[in-house]
């Protein structure tokens, strides 16, 4: 049981990772996650299927996934569409193509398929088999993060984190916001997309609903994050987000087998990821408010303390 929710919160954690690319990095409110999730998810089902290997089957979903997100910044280059709008439209139109991906079903399933959560008690016979699936979760998910977190070292990283931060800047440096944009949503969509392939192969079946909610479930996972510590480190970043994303996933557990208690259902698990969200809003408004309060009062102190000083040296003089 326990190794089911790290498992899950590993997988769910790379698309968070996605989304904090999309709303927190490039200040870009894509709503394109819903769709290429299952985009990455169908892509990465019909692959396996025809016979494709794992890791190219992954691989297409990860292409999968970037395309998606070059359609949604190029509609927001291009037609200068609002951002919020440019993933609406996206994320409209991969349902349809997802289902003509999964060969005009709403589901395919993956039974008496090899997928990777097959293949890991091979490559791990000396643990249970719960234990050989988290294992090999763990060991892509740390491989991504570490992938991220170089990526966002270099140069063309870097210009992109201050792309979302100051625009101004990134073109009084002669660098092309819109093509920065492209290649952010490209990567997060990307990344998105490798989530729901790693689902679809954990659960056995892909469906083109697998993303409803998954823009909203991402955001909680984030500020859950938030509130474990700051940094402004990219290996912290991305750290605390893995973390969050467990810890959504954990809290959901505890809601869909033990909320019968309190008289809540699984149909309630969507309210209570929302009133999570709107109380991390709230919760980080008053730490901004206090912090605001407390940085003004040293200020005015020191202020205080300068005139005093500069009083004093005059009644010397």
């Amino acid at each position: 049981m326990l190794e089911g929710i790290f498992v899950d919160g590993l997988i769910f954690s790379i698309m968070v990772i996605g989304v904090l690319i999309s709303y927190r990095i490039l200040d870009f409110a894509d709503l394109t996650c819903d769709g290429s999730f299952a985009t990455g998810a169908a892509v990465a089902t019909m692959a396996i299927v025809n016979g494709t290997g794992l890791a190219t089957a992954l691989l297409l979903a990860f292409l999968a996934g970037a395309v998606a997100g070059v359609v949604t910044a190029t509609i927001h280059n291009r037609l200068k569409v609002p951002g919020l709008l440019a993933g609406i439209l996206t994320m409209t139109m991969l349902y349809s193509i997802n289902i003509r991906i999964l060969g005009g079903r709403a589901n395919v399933p993956l039974l008496r398929i090899e997928t990777l959560y097959t293949k890991f008690p091979q490559i791990f016979p000396m643990v249970s088999t719960p234990w050989a699936l988290l294992i090999g979760t763990l060991l892509i998910v740390f491989i991504v993060k570490e992938l991220i977190d170089v990526f966002f070292r270099t140069d063309l990283g870097i210009s992109i984190g201050a792309l979302g931060s100051n625009e101004q800047m990134i073109i009084s440096m002669g660098i092309d916001p819109k093509l920065l944009k492209v290649i952010g949503m490209a990567l997060s969509n990307a990344l998105i997309a490798l989530s729901g392939g790693l689902l679809a192969q954990y659960q056995g079946f892909a469906d083109a609903n697998l993303g409803q909610g998954m823009v909203v479930q991402g955001l909680a996972a984030i500020m859950i994050g938030e509130f474990l510590f700051d940094s402004n480190k990219i290996s912290l970043i991305t750290l605390r987000v893995i973390l969050g994303a467990i810890i959504y996933k954990a809290l959901m557990f505890l809601g869909r087998y033990y909320g019968y208690y309190i008289n809540l259902t699984p149909s309630d698990l969507k309210l209570l990821t929302g009133i999570l969200v709107i109380v991390s809003l709230i919760v980080a408004q008053t730490r901004n408010a206090a912090s605001t309060a407390d940085a003004r009062k040293k200020a005015l102190r020191r202020n205080k303390e300068r005139r005093e000083a500069s009083m004093k040296e005059d009644g010397d003089a």
